[in-house]
């Protein structure tokens, strides 16, 4: 079973991910750096918050595990 802390570990290391990806995009459609990072930011506090939750919850659920002897 994964602790919390790595949980959160791999929730902040795909943030990264993702918040890159998002700027870009936001850079992209906006134009405007400025509400690119304003949205990138805000989206990685949600998004690593909601991770960390989805990864906890998907630990009580047995579905598709594999117990070894």
């Amino acid at each position: 079973m994964d602790t919390h802390s790595r949980s959160f570990a791999k929730a902040l290391s795909w943030r990264v991910t993702g918040t890159i990806d998002t700027i870009i995009i936001s850079l992209v459609i906006t134009g405007s750096i400025k509400l690119a990072a304003t949205i990138g930011l805000t989206e990685v506090v949600t998004k690593s918050l909601l991770y960390y939750l989805h990864e906890r919850a998907w630990l009580k659920i047995p579905y598709g595990r594999k117990t070894t002897a």
